[in-house]
């Protein structure tokens, strides 16, 4: 079983934001969507919070010190641990307009600016709860499916000594 895999069901979401006044708003927002919210300063303690444990999404800054959002998330997609964890770079509405193709081919699956429509939002991350969900429940499934193949296969392999055995009486 792996880190986090006992939690799968409510993986959570990692808000990374050097705002506090921003933390606060997205937990305003996501706090009524009973999951995990995990919160990361800086984008080293975004690294730090993802190797520790399994998140379905990130909602990441684009405008942090230090390591910025773009670094973060090329990071993010670099470690096989951490690559297929879906981000939304969350930015002010008067950045440079080339941050949200920048954000896209580094990975993100979605680009908004700040101030952004709560619901939308929400929508946005309950769509990617969802796909989080069900990704765990067909990975369960999967290996669901290869522990019975291999109890199948040692079930024909038993009948077969026995089948052996029955034919060598006669």
């Amino acid at each position: 079983m792996s880190a986090g895999a006992a939690g799968d069901e409510h993986a959570g979401i990692l808000l990374v934001d050097d705002m506090e006044d921003n933390l606060i708003a997205l937990e305003a927002v996501l706090g009524s969507l009973n999951e995990p919210l995990v919160r990361a300063r800086s984008g080293e303690e975004a690294m730090k919070a993802l190797l520790r444990r399994r998140f379905a999404l990130v909602l990441l800054d684009v405008r942090m010190p230090g390591m910025d959002g773009f670094e973060t998330a090329a990071n993010i997609k670099r470690l096989d641990q951490t690559k297929d964890v879906p981000i939304i770079f969350l930015t002010g509405a008067d950045d440079d307009t080339g941050y949200a193709f920048r954000g896209y081919a580094t990975g993100a699956a979605d680009y908004l600016t700040k101030p952004f429509d709560p619901w939308v939002l929400r929508a946005k991350v309950n769509v990617f709860l969802d796909l989080h969900r069900k990704t765990r429940q067909l990975e369960r499934e999967r290996d669901d499916y290869a522990r019975l193949k291999t109890r199948f296969a040692a079930m024909e392999e038993e009948l077969r000594d026995l089948r052996d055995l029955l034919g060598k009486g006669r």
